[in-house]
């Protein structure tokens, strides 16, 4: 089965072309070397896949037939990423965030002198 199809297939990527455009910008390597969408996966395959600022490492157990429900996705994917890699997209979503509170609307102008004063 072609990689993106099996990504696709095994719920990693939500459609067909974001698992394409995930093998053509090189975020997705088998045995450590970045392939193509047409790549061919066969049981025993260990594949990385970097999604979200994650870097997955899944081995491929068996070859599904069709896109699989969630409860059936561990019959055919065997994810093996260390629980690190969790913790480091944790702490760089709560980076980005800033300080101000969702939903408060865009910054006054002092605001944004404060916050300008501040990363300076």
């Amino acid at each position: 089965m072609r990689i993106d199809q099996y990504l696709w297939a095994v719920r990693y990527f939500k459609s067909r072309s974001k698992a394409t455009r995930a093998c053509r910008e090189g975020k997705v390597r088998v045995k450590d070397v970045k392939v193509k969408a047409s790549f061919e996966v066969f049981p025993g395959d260990t594949v990385r896949v970097r999604k979200d600022k994650v870097e997955y490492l899944l081995e491929v157990l068996a070859i599904p037939d069709g896109r699989v429900g969630a409860k059936l996705k561990g019959l055919y994917v065997a994810d093996k990423t260390p629980a690190g890699a969790f913790a480091n997209r944790e702490i760089n979503r709560l980076m980005n965030n800033g300080v101000r509170e969702r939903g408060t609307g865009r910054p006054t102008k002092k605001e944004r002198r404060d916050w300008d004063e501040f990363w300076e």
